[in-house]
């Protein structure tokens, strides 16, 4: 499965973007799918997951407090993947990238596609 993030930019602090990330391939609607971001000079971190049936998702409770402000969704007829982020803050600034775990939940995300970037100023 190939994987293309889009919507990045640059917003100002309180605003919204939402990334979209397009999967090709007919076997997305089984597929594990999540959201991971990088900051510069920081290790890339877990920001949320969905499960291949929408049905089970996480965010991190570590990745400065994304939950409450991002959502995670998925259109299984559309091979696409949101993250919809609300009241942005600067330390949200990263490149963001959305990832596929092809195999069971035990394994890791494998299928990575390009990252887009986040620039929220202050």
């Amino acid at each position: 499965v190939q994987l293309q993030a889009s919507g990045g930019g640059l917003v100002q602090a309180g605003g919204s973007l939402r990334l979209s990330c397009a999967a090709s391939g007919r076997t997305f609607s089984s597929y594990d799918m999540g959201w991971f971001r990088q900051a510069p000079g920081k290790e890339r971190e877990f920001v949320a997951t969905i499960s291949w049936s929408g049905g089970g998702i996480y965010y991190s409770r570590y990745t400065d407090s994304v939950k409450g402000r991002f959502t995670i969704s998925r259109d299984n007829a559309k091979n696409t993947v949101y993250l919809q982020m609300n009241s942005l803050k600067p330390e949200d600034t990263a490149v963001y990238y959305c990832a596929a775990r092809t195999g069971p939940v035990s394994r890791p995300y494998d299928c990575w596609g390009r990252g887009t970037l986040v620039t929220v100023s202050s």
